[in-house]
This record gives C-alpha cells, structure tokens and sequence, in this order.
C-alpha cells in the first residue's frame, strides 16, 4: 500500500469525526478545485452565503487528493474530488457521503508535439505525467491495461496541474492526464490523445462529485438543501443561456478571472463539459436507486481496480452507505 493511502487512512480514521465540532457553528469550510464550473458563479457573488446564512469559507486545493486529505483531517467539511479519489478515501473508512455530481470527468491524455506519440504504443518509454490519486491517475492506469502497456514500461511522474504545465513547457515530459485549465494551456502545444469519456465508454465511467462530511450533514440538515440548490440554479442558468456565454459576457470573464484563464478558452472548454440537471442528479444515473445508481457502482469499481492496483487494501460489500441523494432529492422540491 502507497505511503499516501497509509497516511490517508492514520489520518481519516483518527481525526475525520471532528467535523461534527461545527454542530453549534453556521460556518463551514468548503475545499474546491480550479477548474471550470457554472458553480464560480454563484461563489463569485456570494450566493451560497445569502441562500445558506452561513459563513463559508472556501480554501483552493490542487487536485482531489489534497482535498480527501484536508477533510480527513477535519479541517474542510465539504470538498471537490474525482470518484477515483472519493472512492479510495471511502473504502479507506472516511465517513463522507457523495451529495453532488459535479461534472462527468472531462480529462484527457495529451501528448506534446515532437514526442513522437502517435498512436497509443508510442507511449512506451515515454514520460507521462498526472496527479496521483486522482481520476485522471484512475482512468491513466486503465487506459494503459485496456492498450495492454504494462506501467513499467512507462515512466509515470506525480505532478499537481501547475507542475504539468511547467514541465510540458521545459519539454521534461512526453504526455500528460489532466483537466482544465491545465489541460489548455499545454494543449497550445500538443493534442489529445485519448479524453476520459472514452475511456468511460469502456466500461468504467468516472465523475467529479461534491463529499460532505456525514457527521457534518447530520448537524446542519438544513445547510446541504439549500447549498444544491443553488448549484442546481447555476447549472440551468449555463445550460438555458450558454449561447450567451460568450467572451464578453459578465459570466465568462467572471470564471476566466477567477481561474486566471484567458476568456477566449471558457466558451470552447465548457461546451465540450457536462453538468447533470438536478433530475440527472437524483436519477438512476447518478445518486439515485441505491446500490444499482450509477454513483454507488463506481465507487465499487473504482475501488475493485484500486484494490488491484494495490493502492487500497479492501473493497466495501456496497457503498449506497455513502451516496446522499436526498439532499439533492430535497433541493430539487425547494427549487420548483
């Protein structure tokens, strides 16, 4: 078992309860990803803050291991990660829930012009680089068995998405798994290889959800509603007007702002995303019908090939224990 999970679960089994320290408090610590999301609108203008009454504060993290590890040790109660992420840090005994499908995974393997890539056994030998523990390091591993390339016969290297895009830019490295805007900015100089929704066509589809600290969720039953709803809100509003998403518009430039992007990539980069409607949300597809839903199938087999990746040491009989859709089920009335 990796160094990482060793001290994800030390950490996660001692101090993961502490989120309930919040009972009294309308405050909350929420961990987010810089990546491209309706959701930037209403954190822009503080509508969480006005729909909730509560004091949020939002604190950035890297990628969606960081975030597992900043809820393990108490201090986010609310956090970003990719299902590859969400599912290790479960079946390593996190008690969170899934209460949101951010977005389907929209990472692709990009492989920089001049590295001779061109088809997917070029990647032998090459240098390939992705956040660990991420869902971007998921769908990597089971792209390279579905192109029967053994992980020793690449060199794979543990970069956060700043770090890939520098290194892209020293030309250290050959390819790389990773999202926006990371995903952009080297593909200035590269192409796509492979994106993660094929890779989810084979059988393993992967997602970016919203965790929420059960402990924390049992505290404040009257947070969680009210918080979706408001997603819910900002993902109609995308999906009603986004013909009007342009460079100019006040959304765009608000998003390229507070991502550091150049408004010209928004419109493009998030045409090409997915942002399940609310009835998506509490469907069968997503959080909905137990143990059949699309979330609680995978997380198990997310963590099955976890497990035989060595990098979890057991997989849970269900996971429906931690998939909420009632929260999602109660901000779909409120939002009628």
């Amino acid at each position: 078992m990796s160094k990482f999970y060793k001290l994800l679960l030390s950490v996660s089994l001692a101090l993961f309860a502490v989120g309930t320290t919040h009972a009294e408090s309308k405050e909350v610590t929420i961990g987010y990803l810089p990546v491209l999301n309706p959701w930037i609108i209403p954190m822009v203008d503080k509508t969480f803050e006005k729909e909730t009454g509560y004091k949020i504060n939002w604190k950035q993290f890297d990628s969606g291991a960081s975030v597992i590890l900043g809820m393990s040790s108490g201090a986010v109660q609310i956090g970003y990660a990719g299902s590859s992420p969400s599912a290790a840090a479960i079946s390593r005994g996190v008690d969170a829930s899934v209460v949101w499908i951010m977005t389907t995974s929209q990472e692709s393997l990009a492989v920089r012009n001049g590295s001779g890539i061109l088809a997917p056994q070029d990647l032998i030998g090459k240098k390939i680089a992705v956040p660990f523990v991420s869902t971007a390091h998921f769908s990597t591993m089971f792209a390279l068995q579905q192109f029967r390339i053994k992980p020793t016969q690449v060199t794979l290297l543990n970069m956060q998405p700043q770090q890939i895009a520098a290194a892209w830019e020293r030309g250290d490295i050959d390819a790389a798994f990773v999202w926006d805007p990371a995903l952009t900015k080297i593909l200035e100089s590269g192409k796509v290889l492979i994106t993660s929704e094929v890779v989810s066509s084979w059988g393993k589809p992967t997602f970016d959800g919203l965790l929420a600290n059960q402990g924390f969720l049992k505290n404040h039953p009257d947070f969680m509603p009210k918080f979706l709803n408001a997603i819910s809100q900002s993902y109609a509003d995308y999906e009603k007007n986004k013909d009007k998403w342009t460079v100019d518009s006040e959304p765009v430039k608000k998003i390229a702002h507070f991502l550091g992007m150049n408004a010209k990539d928004v419109p493009a980069a998030m045409a090409g995303m997915t942002f399940p409607s609310i009835e998506q949300q509490i469907s069968c597809q997503w959080l909905g019908c137990g143990e059949k839903g699309g979330v609680a199938r995978a997380l198990k087999f997310t963590s099955e090939f976890l497990k035989e990746q060595k990098n979890v040491d057991k997989v849970l009989p269900e996971y429906t224990k931690y998939v909420d859709s009632q929260d999602a089920t109660l901000a779909a009335a409120k939002g009628k």
